[in-house]
């Protein structure tokens, strides 16, 4: 992934410099909040991608990214929107994915991720309430038809 230099201006639009004096405590909490949420306007997109803004509207227009919008309407591009750019990038650069191919990969890959998180909740779900004595040997030894241990095993990815 490229890396992005986020800028920050004043509500004039010009470029802010030095730094506001402050505690060192209120200091360290708004830098982790910068780095939680860093966001990056049109132009320092396609720029470090080497795009037409009108490029990065036309995405938009289409669905493919959904930047997030100022109080003036200016679009801001969050890491997530960044790493789905670059996606789109690689489909429609690298592998000539035209951009109703592009969509309908994104949508797949989104109801794929969907599936796993609920298989991952139901196993979780099984895990956590089913009764273990379901799967103790020892209530079968007096069954018709003897079974054998059950043992769940966690699948790390």
């Amino acid at each position: 992934m490229k890396t992005l230099t986020a800028s920050r201006s004043d509500s004039s639009g010009a470029p802010v410099r030095g730094q506001i004096r402050e505690s060192a405590s209120a200091r360290l909490d708004m830098r982790a909040d910068k780095k939680k949420a860093k966001k990056y306007t049109i132009s320092v997109v396609a720029e470090q991608y080497q795009i037409h803004p009108q490029t990065l509207r036309l995405y938009e227009r289409e669905g493919l990214i959904k930047p997030s919008r100022s109080a003036k309407g200016t679009r801001y591009y969050t890491e997530e929107d960044v790493q789905r750019l670059e996606l789109i990038l690689d489909l429609t650069r690298d592998l000539g994915v035209n951009l109703a191919g592009v969509e309908i990969i994104l949508n797949m890959r989104e109801k794929m991720n969907q599936m796993q998180r609920q298989f991952e909740n139901f196993l979780q779900y099984i895990r956590d309430n089913v009764d273990q004595e379901f799967f103790r040997s020892e209530g079968s030894k007096s069954a018709l038809v003897p079974r054998r241990s059950i043992h769940l095993v966690k699948h790390n990815r």
